[in-house]
């Protein structure tokens, strides 16, 4: 059996050592097995950009409520997941690839008391079964990026929805071709082989079937996040040395900073899509 630590994807230091974030939880005095209010969470377990900003906008555009069954791809470490739950009262299957980061997922929603309303779940999207569910919303945070099957990858989130289901994607977009600095770093660093323009994406959802394909040009507002993120890091570096050790903080640091430099680059933009289903 493969060591999820040696997956390809680990390249991405975001997620190595995931478990940095019961690190801030004893930091905040809470001992392992208490309560966490989802509030509480929301500062360690978002690792798209923005934060609990970007899952209200997917609440408000996919007009979630608490009818509604939701699907999350690339869950993370059950962030959206939770805040969507908590904030819409919906129900959410979070989906990742990544078994340590679903584990922690699960554990961090038993101890935010939402497991009524979250389910967890490990698996390969390309690979899953679309008959055994179908959902009133599908959403992703920066976890499409990973994966360069397009035509595959939107089929799917066809497939896995309702007809007259909303569809919502936070992901790359390039502007301009990347440097050859620019492609290594996507390729060794974030785990990213292909980057569609705008318009490609676009072309690719309508492909799938979709319809009311729209989307918001992210790459000023997400340029300005990266920047300012790293920036906050290197200046509370003395404590997150502390708390998390030298090994984490160094990884972090590089990614946090691969990111900045690729925005900053501007090649690399990021784009908010929105899709139905007919």
């Amino acid at each position: 059996m493969t060591d999820p630590q040696t997956s390809p994807i680990k390249t991405m230091k975001l997620y190595i050592q995931v478990e940095r974030v019961f690190n801030e939880l004893r930091e905040l005095g809470f001992a392992e097995g208490d309560a966490v209010p989802v509030d509480t969470l929301t500062r360690f377990d978002q690792y798209h950009y923005e934060g609990t900003d970007a899952v209200e906008e997917a609440i408000h555009k996919c007009k979630i409520n608490a009818g509604h069954h939701v699907l999350e791809v690339g869950s993370g470490i059950g962030g959206p997941a939770r805040y969507m739950a908590h904030k819409a009262g919906c129900q959410v299957t979070a989906l990742e690839l990544q078994p340590d980061l679903n584990n922690i997922g699960r554990y961090l929603t038993e101890r935010s008391g939402l497991t009524d309303l979250v389910t967890h779940q490990v698996g390969d999207f390309l690979e899953a079964n679309p008959a055994q569910q179908q959902y009133d919303a599908l959403a992703s945070w920066l976890a499409f990026l990973h994966i360069p099957d397009r035509e595959s990858l939107f089929k799917s989130c066809f497939d896995h929805l309702k007809p007259g289901a909303s569809l919502y994607i936070e992901d790359f977009s390039k502007l301009a071709p990347f440097t050859p600095q620019e492609q290594q770093d996507l390729e060794s660093k974030i785990y990213c082989h292909y980057v569609p323009t705008p318009a490609e994406y676009v072309a690719q959802v309508e492909a799938a079937g979709f319809e009311d394909v729209q989307f918001d040009d992210m790459s000023d507002q997400w340029t300005r996040f990266v920047r300012g993120r790293f920036d906050a890091f290197q200046a509370d570096r003395e404590r997150q040395l502390r708390v998390h050790g030298e090994t984490v903080v160094e990884g972090l640091d590089d990614f946090y900073g691969t990111m900045t430099s690729l925005y900053e680059g501007g090649n690399l933009g990021g784009i908010r899509l929105t899709a139905r289903k007919p």
